[in-house]
């Protein structure tokens, strides 16, 4: 087919194809992780980021791109996960612009789309990294612009070709990748979603969203399973399509008729959750600023009552009614991000107020850490991500918030449990940001996992099923047995300064293994303070600090 000029309805199925098309290949995304440890995601948070915002769009009846674009882009932001989904949520976003108010585009100025979407991209990262996916949607935008094409189809093609050898040259660019004899898995996600996009047009699909689960963090905020008495029984959220600059009017105007309430405005829309008994009276104060969207009202006791019943272990230890009931605003507050029940408890035994469950494998998205942060009734909510890949998306959160957000970037477990042992409330808020930042530098991490392919890292051979010793998120051990491994991966790091030893063992690591384990290491460091505790975290056997 030929299109000299497309709409909104050509532009949904070019999307919703590309989204499931990189739905199909979010496997091979992941295992195109640089390590061969076994949580690489970018695959999975790609794809759980246009899937959100393809949902944003799917009951849509417009034929205007610009406005397909403009929700398309609204439902990535809120949707994005891991640095790789945040940084597609910022070129959805340029896209966005380069169409707004445009009912159909030609090839011209769908290239504009392009250009602003790898501007968006770029100025998103504080230091851009050459070999990425931003030096695929760079490529992509350069050759919409120089393309003299008139022919969308064909336009889509030199702009997916150009796409193509640019990610074929990312290991040229980042010697890392060329290590691992892999592309760029970011890079890899934009070309499959540029080519789902280009077949789309070129086939003529009309595309159907295919509603396959890619990976949830399943209630991402731990749920009470205490018998507690719920205050406010109706968790109601929807969307006002209206001008957003009635978001505070209007949050102001429903604040004593619930609580747990989030009202945040965007363009033309206004989020809107909130638990209260009376959903009818909020609807119908929402519906004098605009048309109602995505209506959803839950019983929570009918819900509370059925969790109850069906209760797991890991259910128990959760925390998401806990503070349902705190009236007075505090000046601080506290969410950090974990897995595993055992260091999910010691945060909270440390005054955390939420823990999201995720990390390595399920990164939060922004829309998860805005539902944290609305459950805190605190003038002032530091976030500790724990993971490099989860802070741009806690940054996105800060941004949209009308709360003070602080985000201290902390990148490992450890990290975190620092800064929550070493926080002090009696000091300013500017004075407690900087004390932990210094923290951070004074905790020495390591780990030990497994490798799930065959690869060669720092000159070192690694087989599948090796175990990994990592410092500082490299690979520095390589070994059969987790115990020796992790032995050696704490002697790379203990030097004169170190007084403290920490040790969190995994779901996959007995209480009698990390006894001897404890044991051995009283023995050889009796100079050194020695902590055990059972994190019973996922694909790591052990986290370690030293301090």
């Amino acid at each position: 087919m030929e299109y000299t000029k497309i709409n909104g309805r050509d532009f949904y199925n070019m999307v919703v194809n590309a989204s499931n098309k990189l739905l199909e290949q979010c496997d091979f995304v992941n295992a195109l992780n640089v390590f061969p440890v076994p949580d690489g995601d970018t695959g999975t948070n790609m794809s759980m980021t246009f899937k959100a915002a393809v949902k944003e769009i799917e009951n849509m009846e417009t034929d205007s791109i610009g406005e397909m674009s403009k929700k398309l882009a609204k439902g990535a932001l809120m949707g994005a996960r891991g640095n790789s989904g945040v940084i597609l949520s910022q070129i959805l976003r340029g896209i966005s612009k380069g169409l707004e108010g445009k009912k159909e585009v030609d090839a011209t100025e769908f290239a504009i789309g392009f250009f602003e979407g790898s501007k968006s991209a770029y100025k998103a990262v504080m230091r851009p990294t050459e070999g990425t996916i931003l030096s695929v949607i760079r490529a992509a935008s350069e050759a919409a612009i120089s393309s003299d094409k008139k022919d969308i189809v064909a336009f889509m093609e030199e702009v997916t070709v150009k796409a193509k050898e640019m990610l074929d040259r990312t290991p040229e660019l980042l010697p890392a990748l060329k290590k691992a004899k892999v592309v760029d898995s970011g890079g890899m996600g934009l070309y499959i979603i540029l080519l789902g996009m280009f077949e789309a047009l070129k086939n003529g699909i009309k595309a159907e969203l295919k509603d396959i689960t890619v990976g949830s963090s399943n209630n991402t905020l731990a749920e009470a399973t205490e018998e507690i008495d719920i205050k406010f029984g109706y968790c109601t959220e929807f969307i006002i399509l209206g001008d957003a600059k009635g978001a505070k009017d209007f949050q102001r105007e429903i604040e004593n008729l619930g609580d747990s309430m989030i009202v945040v405005g965007y363009d033309d829309v206004i989020k809107v959750h909130i638990h209260t008994n009376d959903p009818g009276l909020v609807l119908s104060k929402a519906v004098a600023l605009g048309e109602l969207s995505k209506i959803k009202i839950d019983n929570m006791r009918e819900e509370h009552r059925e969790l109850l019943i069906n209760a797991k272990d890991k259910e128990a230890n959760s925390i998401d009614n806990e503070y349902e009931n705190v009236e007075e605003e505090k000046k601080y507050g506290f969410i950090t991000v974990a897995m595993g029940d055992g260091i999910s408890n010691i945060f909270k035994d440390l005054g955390i107020d939420y823990v999201i469950e995720g990390g390595q494998t399920m990164n939060p998205s922004t829309q998860d850490f805005l539902d944290a942060i609305d459950k805190i009734n605190s003038k002032h909510i530091f976030i500790m991500p724990n993971n490099k890949n989860i802070i741009m998306a806690a940054n996105q959160a800060a941004e949209i918030s009308d709360k003070d957000i602080l985000v201290v970037p902390t990148t490992t477990i450890p990290q975190g449990i620092a800064c929550a042992t070493m926080f002090n409330c009696d000091s300013e808020v500017q004075e407690n940001f900087n004390n932990l930042k210094n923290t951070i530098q004074e905790v020495k991490t390591g780990s030990v996992t497994y490798a799930v392919r065959d690869t060669e890292i720092d000159g070192i051979a690694i087989k599948e099923g090796n175990m990994l010793g990592l410092v500082e998120g490299k690979i520095k051990e390589v070994g059969e047995d987790k115990k020796d491994v992790a032995g050696k991966v704490l002697n790379d790091m203990i030097d004169d300064e170190s007084e403290l030893i920490t040790v969190y063992y995994g779901e996959e690591v007995s209480d009698e293994e990390a006894k001897v384990f404890e044991d051995e290491l009283g023995e050889k460091y009796e100079e050194l303070d020695i902590q055990f505790y059972k994190g019973n975290q996922p694909l790591y056997y052990f986290l370690m600090s030293v301090e």
